[in-house]
């Protein structure tokens, strides 16, 4: 049950994977992924109170440590890499995996079908020093020789160098974001799907189309300048000088490289796979949609469906989600865009009786962020209660106790349900075709 030790276990995609992977054992999300990280509440709560100085110098030494030397990234063998994720997973038959971009709400979904999912971005950190977060220009470059020697070994990766200073100042302190898409299975996933999927199961891809203007370095290589979250592509480059952007690409984090699609298709018509295709413009569309089939389903089972959970970047627990009896909403930041879309999905849906939030804390005031009194006004739309989850409101966003009081906060939810079968395919059709009308921006279609 660990990451490979090259891939940050920060990110979204490795934090997501891990989640599901323990749901899939039959285990919780412990904070960071590691059991052994529960111990560090006290020293959490005590450094949240320190001044923000030392706050900041905490979590930026703490990004740190999963930083990589220059030269093991560019002698990695990502195959390999991959292959280890994938073996977080439990090998036994499966009615469907799902493959490709990153969402949290991809993560209740595939809990409820009982599925795996296969990331096709991850994040390698590497080792930054020297250069300024505010020099996007000189960051761009910095690592080109890394990147040459990663991407000649690894011919199959388009690498997205990604530079937020925005959102990510305090990791850029001492990491670079290397983030990789596969554009083809290899042996690993290969070795997988094959072990776990039965002839005519269902290889569902995953595609986010969310993009964005980056500049191209070299082949296979492209430099991004911000990231999605509380700013929009010009509004950083009207605050920072950067490389001219060139072209638009997947976005970094969250896009699909659409390379990836031809030979998921070949794998599956030789293997006797279908291929169903789950595209959404944003990685926050899919989180009313996942909300709806939770609460349905939990209608279904002749469950309440009067709880809801709102979730924040790698602050996500499909178990306790269940355990609860809560309705899974997740954002992918605290930042003003997620807060609006989850005000329309409040005022789309019927009230719930309890709402319980939690709120990703990077350590900064950025630019876009949410500020707490938005979050508690969401929170008053509750009919009996609302409360934050782990979240010490005067702290944000510099509560480092967060990362580890989230999980206490829901085991304080005193509601326990049995944690159900895995919902047939067959039924989340059924689902879809009753309700594919409320969600105009995802496209479910069968490719093969």
């Amino acid at each position: 049950m660990r990451l490979p030790s090259a891939v940050a276990g920060f990110d979204s995609a490795s934090a997501m994977a891990v989640s599901l992977a323990r749901f899939l054992r039959g285990r919780d999300t412990p904070p960071l992924g590691t059991p052994a990280a529960r111990a560090l509440l006290p020293i959490a709560r005590a450094a949240s109170r320190l001044p923000v100085r030392a706050r900041e110098a905490i979590y930026s030494a703490a990004s740190g440590v999963e930083a990589q030397p220059r030269r093991r990234v560019a002698a990695l063998d990502m195959d390999t890499v991959y292959a280890g994720v994938a073996d977080l997973y439990p090998v036994r038959r499966y009615p469907a995996v799902l493959l490709g971009s990153s969402s949290g709400a991809l993560v209740h979904l595939a809990a409820a079908l009982g599925a795996p999912w296969l990331p096709q971005t991850l994040l390698l950190p590497v080792r930054q020093k020297q250069i300024p977060v505010d020099d996007p220009t000189r960051a761009a470059h910095a690592f080109d020789a890394t990147a040459r020697a990663l991407l000649n070994r690894n011919p199959d990766l388009v690498l997205h160098h990604m530079h937020d200073p925005n959102q990510d100042r305090l990791t850029l302190r001492r990491v670079a974001y290397f983030r990789v898409k596969k554009t083809r299975l290899g042996p690993g996933y290969e070795r997988f799907l094959a072990a776990t999927l039965p002839r005519g199961a269902s290889l569902i891809l995953t595609e986010c189309d969310q993009r964005w203007p980056t500049t191209r370095i070299g082949e296979r290589h492209v430099f991004q300048f911000g990231a999605v979250g509380g700013m929009q592509p010009a509004q950083y480059r009207a605050r920072w000088s950067a490389p001219a952007p060139d072209g638009q690409s997947p976005e970094a984090e969250w896009g699909f490289e659409a390379a990836l699609r031809d030979d998921v298709i070949a794998f599956a018509r030789r293997h006797g796979y279908r291929v169903r295709r789950l595209r959404f413009a944003d990685p926050q569309d899919l989180s009313p949609l996942v909300a709806d089939l939770y609460r349905w389903w939990y209608q279904q089972r002749g469950l309440p469906a009067n709880r809801l959970l709102v979730e924040s970047f790698i602050l996500l627990e499909p178990w306790w989600a269940l355990r609860t009896g809560c309705v899974p909403y997740w954002t992918t930041f605290p930042v003003e865009p997620a807060a609006e879309a989850l005000a329309d999905y409040l005022t789309r849906s019927d009230p719930y009786d309890f709402i319980h939030l939690t709120l990703f804390c990077h350590g900064v005031e950025s630019l876009g962020l949410a500020p707490i009194d938005r979050w508690q006004a969401l929170l008053r739309q509750a009919r009996r209660a609302g409360t934050f989850a782990g979240v010490t409101p005067h702290r944000y966003p510099r509560d480092l106790a967060t990362f580890f009081a989230y999980q206490d906060a829901l085991r304080a939810i005193t509601a326990r349900y049995p944690i159900p079968e895995p919902l047939p395919l067959a039924a989340l059709e059924e689902f879809l075709n009753h309700q594919e009308h409320r969600y105009p921006d995802i496209c479910v279609e069968t490719l093969d």
